[in-house]
């Protein structure tokens, strides 16, 4: 099904997404339309802190875990696969994982990159483009 899906195809380029992921999100969340920002699908997985706002100051407690628990499961683990070697990786998410890493514990820094996965998945499912630039390595 993946390779008869051009959606799924587009899906399986994300580093950390493989066939049963692509398959499994294209059949849960379809084109995207329903989730409006790039937020929304990291919380419709529950990847992403809950919210508790008061008198103007924000709080995030904790992510929330809702939502379906083999398509949370997914992501993480795509992630936790491909964490050794994004972070060799010489563009903005290899940067951006770097700095990650040195703030915060490693495991927290997994659930993040899963739930830019998830936005880049909603991207890729909403516009309907592709991305195909290969990603340089630098010396590790």
């Amino acid at each position: 099904m993946a390779e008869a899906d051009p959606r799924a195809r587009r899906l399986t380029v994300v580093p950390g997404i493989g066939v049963l992921d692509a398959t499994a999100l294209v059949a849960a969340v379809g084109d995207a339309a329903s989730f409006g920002r790039g937020r929304d699908p990291a919380a419709w997985l529950g990847l992403v802190p809950r919210q508790a706002t008061t008198g103007g100051r924000p709080k995030l407690p904790g992510i929330t875990k809702r939502g379906s628990k083999y398509l949370r499961k997914m992501p993480i683990q795509g992630a936790r696969a491909t964490r050794p070697v994004l972070r060799r990786v010489d563009n903005a998410t290899g940067a951006w994982l770097r700095g990650l890493l040195a703030r915060m514990h490693a495991d927290v820094a997994v659930v993040a990159l899963a739930a830019k996965m998830a936005r880049i998945v909603r991207a890729r499912l909403h516009y309907g483009r592709t991305c195909e630039a290969t990603p340089t390595m630098t010396a590790a």
